[in-house]
């Protein structure tokens, strides 16, 4: 690249996205590669896996706080549609609910291959999620990946134990995202290029 073409240094950041077995069942992973490049992001790791319990086990934190989180979410669903976690669930304690969410989640992500991706952009963790859409694809904005083409019922995933169809994951924090990436990529499988719209964006223009 010719030097007068260098790009600054930009803040930019890493983050972790999956393509989970729903999405690649449905044939959407060109589909939502697109969302994330047509944007102006980075994909500078790509790869499917068929991934084991164990993998998925290692993947998912098992703190409890975070597993009584998972739960917590679950009993503020069952509030909003006035329904009965006892009744339907056994039990209305958020880590126990927590616990068999975070279960019912590996099942779903070993049913099929997953597609991980490592990308790469300016403010890249809030972008992405911005276009992955809000986790429960009953609040997902048309637009969205999950807005779009997601139409589960966080209620109906409860209720029949299994993981909520919503087609994408996505690293919430970069501490999650590091995290993530190292899980399922060595550091050689991360790849550096330049992307065309980047150098016409953010390249020095003082020689053009």
């Amino acid at each position: 690249m010719s030097a007068k073409y260098k790009t600054h240094p930009l803040p930019t950041e890493k983050t972790f996205v999956m393509v989970k077995p729903d999405g690649v069942m449905r044939g959407l992973i060109g589909e939502v590669i697109k969302r994330f490049e047509q944007r102006g992001l980075k994909i500078i790791a790509l790869k499917m896996i068929q991934a084991t319990h164990e993998q998925m086990d290692a993947f998912y934190p098992k703190n409890p706080e975070w597993i009584s989180r998972l739960g917590g979410k679950a009993l503020k669903t069952f509030a909003e549609y006035e329904l009965d976690p006892v009744k339907e669930l056994g039990t209305d304690d958020a880590a126990k609910i927590g616990q068999d969410v975070r279960n019912a989640l590996i099942e779903f992500m070993i049913l099929g291959p997953v597609v991980p991706m490592v990308i790469e952009g300016v403010h890249a963790i809030s972008v992405v999620r911005k276009l992955a859409g809000a986790t429960l694809p009953v609040f997902a904005e048309p637009g969205t990946i999950r807005g779009d083409y997601s139409h589960d019922a966080p209620t109906a995933a409860n209720m029949e134990n299994r993981g909520i169809f919503n087609i994408v994951h996505a690293s919430e924090t970069k501490e999650e995202a590091a995290h993530e990436t190292a899980h399922w990529f060595k550091p050689s499988e991360l790849h550096d290029y330049d992307r065309s719209d980047h150098v016409i964006m953010f390249g020095d223009k003082r020689n053009l």
